[in-house]
């Protein structure tokens, strides 16, 4: 199907790769994805993401670092089932951008009036009146997911990185972005020009502070950033009356990775629950500049203030129980005995598989959706080398058991089929325990 775009009064034609991805987290699979906004538009969840990519020989500059040349479009109704849009955007297709600067970082998209407008910082191009630094663009669309018309040259005053805009009540509309600090401005009606001087953002705490995300919730604004206090950023909050500040420390959302020295947010209630969007290298463990964007659940205290969220593999959404259930994104497993590890290291986003090798060792999987359709089988995809028994119950670690399959000695993957026992329609979760000595790989499993 070709997708129509006008780019600065010329028409681009170009494919629309619209994929469906069946996933936890990661929650986007077969891409790295970065920096995600999230926004709920027309009863959906839509996120709006960097998209990071290896470099390319021909890129100038240093070659270890991060690297985005385009911006995709993502969309689900339950939170488990994303839609690829395809692509909103390139660096080639803005005359303001340097084409070759890979610098398309953080972006945001907002409904106002019936018209979507998405906000993305750019390297300028540099020429006789510039010398280069970043800027802000906007595309507006009748649609979400576009095609979006750009406009022929940055926003004026607005010089930085990580726009983020938040409507309020009243329908006036604030722009924030981070320049050696973080700013915020009104917006005129028109979305597109300052009606307001920069402020700069008082009342945080000290330390590195990027990527501005904000969002009010009983008359409380909220202020969100990744902030470097260490050498590694957590997500954190601070709290105000106006959306312009000042701001008041509120805490952290989510601690240090690890393995990730960078974070991005952004929060979102939808279907009267709340979500925080993040990133984390789970697809490129060694290198740190291709990440992959997840989500989890988000609670406030009574006091407003929120509670710091764990990050999960499991993430968010329910698991229909006739698509592939991929244990390795587990709930919980025990203590010994389970482990996970890539399919195929050389394609990381082939994903991974559960190892179980220790009698009684099991695997906890969360909120599987049975139908009103009876699934009288149920599939698993294994490898072993030594053979071995795996056992499936029903909501509780010692609860029904409502598959049992004996895994013969098979050293390539291979898809087995045992009966199944009735399952209440409904949300289950579901226990996956190893039996006997030896070891088995899973892929995943599926309820026919």
């Amino acid at each position: 199907m070709k997708n129509l775009k006008r780019i600065h009064g010329f028409l681009f034609f170009g494919l629309l790769a619209v994929f469906q991805i069946h996933g936890q987290n990661p929650l986007i699979t077969g891409q790295f994805s970065a920096d995600p906004t999230a926004r709920v538009f027309n009863g959906k969840i839509y996120v709006y993401p960097s998209h990071d990519i290896p470099t390319p020989t021909e890129k100038p500059g240093r070659k270890d670092w991060f690297c985005m040349e385009d911006y995709h479009v993502f969309s689900s109704s339950n939170l488990s089932d994303w839609t690829d849009h395809g692509v909103i955007v390139t660096q080639k297709q803005v005359p303001w951008v340097d084409g070759a600067s890979y610098s398309m970082w953080a972006p945001d998209c907002v409904e106002k009036d019936g018209k979507y407008y998405f906000y993305f910082p750019a390297n300028l191009a540099k020429d006789s009146t510039n010398r280069g630094g970043f800027g802000v663009g906007v595309g507006i669309s009748d649609h979400p997911e576009g095609p979006f018309v750009f406009q022929p040259k940055p926003m004026k005053n607005v010089h930085g990185i990580d726009p983020c805009v938040l409507i309020d009540k009243d329908g006036q509309a604030y722009i924030y972005w981070v320049q050696g600090g973080l700013s915020v401005a009104k917006l005129k009606p028109n979305m597109l020009e300052l009606d307001s001087e920069p402020k700069s953002i008082t009342g945080l705490p000290n330390g590195f502070k990027e990527g501005p995300f904000a969002f009010e919730r009983n008359g409380k604004y909220y202020f969100t950033y990744p902030l470097v206090q260490n050498k590694t950023e957590q997500l954190a909050y601070s709290i105000g009356d106006s959306p312009m500040g000042p701001f008041t420390f509120g805490g952290i959302i989510m601690d240090e990775s690890p393995t990730c020295w960078t974070n991005h947010q952004s929060i979102v209630q939808y279907k009267n629950q709340w979500y925080l969007f993040y990133h984390h290298n789970d697809y490129s463990p060694n290198f740190d500049k291709n990440r992959s964007i997840c989500a989890d659940s988000l609670f406030f205290a009574s006091d407003g203030s929120i509670r710091k969220v764990i990050p999960t593999l499991r993430g968010i959404g329910q698991t229909l129980a006739s698509n592939k259930i991929q244990l390795d994104r587990y709930t919980a497993i025990s203590k010994t005995g389970v482990s996970i590890a890539f399919l195929d290291t050389t394609n990381t986003f082939a994903g991974w598989k559960t190892i179980q090798n220790e009698n009684e060792a099991w695997v906890q999987f969360n909120a599987v959706l049975f139908e009103s359709v009876a699934y009288p089988n149920i599939e698993f995809n294994v490898k072993s080398l030594t053979g071995g028994r795996l056992q499936v119950r029903i909501d509780q670690l010692n609860g029904p058991i409502i598959a049992e399959i004996a895994v013969p000695v098979c050293n390539s993957w291979t898809l087995m089929q045992t009966k199944a026992a009735k399952v209440k329609p409904g949300a289950h979760t579901i226990f996956v325990t190893f039996k006997g000595k030896g070891t088995i790989e899973t892929d995943w499993i599926r309820f026919k």
